[in-house]
This record gives C-alpha cells, structure tokens and sequence, in this order.
C-alpha cells in the first residue's frame, strides 16, 4: 500500500502537489466472489429499474423474472443489449444467467440487466474485468428523467404562449 510520510515538510510537499505522492501499486490481486452453490451476485441500475442478477456455469440460458429472455424482452435490440457483456468477455453460451427486475420500462430494465450481468462477470471471472471496463459495461448509466418544473408542460416545454 501508500507509504508513510516521514516529516512535515514531505507531506506539505505532497498536499502542495511539488513533492512526490508515495508510490501506490497498481496492481490488485482480485479473488472470484461466488456463493456456496457456485453462483456470483451482483445488482445492476439503469433510469428507475434494478436488476438482481445470479450468474452461474451453464449453458447460455438467460431467465428474466422467471421467463425466458426472448419472450419478456421481444425486441431483438434488447436482447442485443443482453448479449453484450458475453460478446465482449468471450464467453457466449458459458453462463446461464437468472435476473429480477424491477421498476422502469423495457429499456431501463434491459440496461439494468446488462449492468447487473457485467458485474456479476467481473466477480466471477476477474480477469474478465478490462474487457468489461474497457468497453463501459460496469459504469452505472447516471442519466435519469428531468424532474417537471412548476409553470411549465413537461420538464423544460412551456406551454404555448399567445399573443393575443
């Protein structure tokens, strides 16, 4: 880890930005976090929706509040968007993935899954972790809905202004 500053002059040095920080390593050893029956966990957000994720060992088998992946999420582009952390990691068809979702509408959900499942890779799986970062899969999205404001339509459209 850091090592300890010596004097007062050295750590008057570092805060001031002149003097050298100690060396931290960059390297972090990561041990896979799996629970008894050999699952990893991890909680995915996306807009207002919250996707718990189990991942485990298995045959690609994608279930979604105890529904099969195709038939809650019919769209192809969302179940793209499921498939993206598995084509990214390189291990399409190795994991079978159980996920509850809640709150939101079909996109949020989608995208909180996807986060969730990239999480849950990375716990498993810590060498998996650069191809996830790399690619943005476990950054929460932070964009939420704009809050309405008072005197106008929606959050920023007023409503229509007449002249006479």
């Amino acid at each position: 880890m850091a090592e300890e500053v010596k004097s007062l002059d050295e750590l008057n040095a570092v805060v001031e930005g002149t003097g050298e920080a100690p060396a931290i390593e960059e390297t972090i050893n990561r041990e896979p976090v799996r629970d008894e029956l050999g699952r990893a966990y991890a909680t995915g957000k996306r807009k207002d929706a919250v996707a718990r994720v189990w991942i485990k060992p298995g045959s690609g088998k994608v279930t979604v509040n105890g529904r099969e992946m195709n038939k809650y999420f019919a769209r192809p582009v969302l179940q793209m968007i499921l498939a993206q952390p598995f084509t990214v990691a390189g291990v399409e068809g190795e994991f079978d993935v159980m996920a509850t979702v809640s709150g939101g509408g079909l996109s949020g959900q989608a995208g909180a899954v996807k986060h969730g499942i990239s999480k849950a890779l990375q716990l498993y799986e810590p060498s998996l972790r650069p191809a996830l970062k790399a690619a943005g899969f476990l950054t929460r999205d932070s964009r939420v809905v704009e809050r309405k404001k008072y005197g106008r339509r929606k959050a920023r459209r007023s409503f229509q202004f007449s002249k006479r």
